[in-house]
């Protein structure tokens, strides 16, 4: 079969040299995940091999470069995800996906989302009243529900932000862990604390934990309670029963949202306790004001070891469940 062929002119040189990588390795990538050979020449990139795989790469470079135009970075996971992105035909998606700032950290970090799972997800933050991100870890879904809780208080849309999780423990006990019930409950909202502090700086974090406005607590806190003018986040939901997530769901007050998160294949309730988070996503799902995010391996942003562990252990669940 006669080879096809492309070409592509970057007319700067330190852009073409991010382009191909320190030791030619974004090149290298590109080639190896579209089957093409691509040379250089002078400012122009050649790229030669069957026709499918020469316009997705064809298309990977152009998107990549419009993101360094704009000042962006390419590290390798931007750049899988790129060719992904090309294969499926949402090409159009890549260069918005990766320079829209969901929020700014205390540092002056731009937080964007880095997959169009985790776009949708915001979206649907800002859309809705009531939203559930379901979803395995290393997706975000804590960490960018706090940066828009974060970005609300910051636009005067709420006067508090709320985050609580139940106290429910991987195999551990809380009554075996030293001192007060607080301190007994801090590791479990540790994750929690990282993302405020990032969010807000550690000085004015805490500044605003003694006023009230920033609230962590475990989930049986919440009992009682009406939630006026709040940005909520239940986090580990799965956890939840389904008695909780009633009494947690019924606290909402006027001029307050709702996130609720969760893994559904990360329950640790004792054996015949059905999670509060899979019923509640099973009866909510037609309501409007309420939104349901399933996240995927796909939207794992941690190391890419951790979406091959998901796919793997996914895999295995489904033959058990057959």
């Amino acid at each position: 079969m006669e080879k096809f062929k492309r070409e592509f002119i970057v007319d700067n040189a330190a852009r073409l040299a991010e382009l191909v990588g320190t030791f030619d390795e974004n090149l290298n990538v590109i080639m190896r995940e579209t089957g093409t050979i691509i040379t250089v020449e002078n400012s122009t990139m050649v790229i030669t091999g069957e026709k499918p795989g020469v316009i997705i790469a064809q298309t990977v470079i152009e998107k990549l470069n419009e993101i360094l135009t704009a000042g962006e970075n390419i590290d390798r996971s931007k750049l899988t995800y790129c060719i992904e992105l090309a294969r499926e035909n949402n090409s159009e998606d890549i260069y918005k996906l990766m320079t829209d700032v969901v929020a700014i950290t205390s540092h002056g970090k731009p937080i964007k989302c880095k997959t169009l799972g985790q776009r949708s997800y915001v979206d649907a933050i800002k859309k809705n009243t009531v939203i559930f991100g379901v979803g395995p870890a290393g997706t975000g879904k804590t960490y960018l529900a706090v940066a828009l809780a974060v970005t609300a208080y910051k636009n005067k849309e709420i006067e508090k932000i709320i985050l609580t999780r139940p106290a429910v423990e991987a195999g551990e006990r809380l009554g075996f862990l030293p001192g007060d019930l607080q301190s007994k409950v801090d590791p479990y909202l540790r994750p929690l604390y990282d993302a405020l502090q990032e969010m807000f700086g550690l000085e004015n974090y805490q500044k605003l934990m003694e006023k009230g406005v920033i609230e962590i607590a475990p989930l049986a806190y919440m009992r009682g309670r009406t939630l006026n003018n709040a940005f909520i986040i239940l986090d580990e939901a799965q956890n939840c029963t389904k008695e909780q997530m009633k009494m947690f769901l019924t606290r909402m007050g006027e001029g307050s949202r709702m996130i609720i998160t969760g893994d559904v294949t990360q329950i640790d309730l004792p054996q015949g306790k059905q999670s509060g988070l899979k019923h509640a996503v099973s009866i909510l799902n037609n309501i409007e004001g309420i939104a349901i995010c399933n996240l995927t391996y796909k939207d794992v942003v941690r190391h890419p070891l951790v979406q091959s562990i998901i796919k793997a252990y996914t895999r295995d669940e489904s033959k058990h469940k057959k």
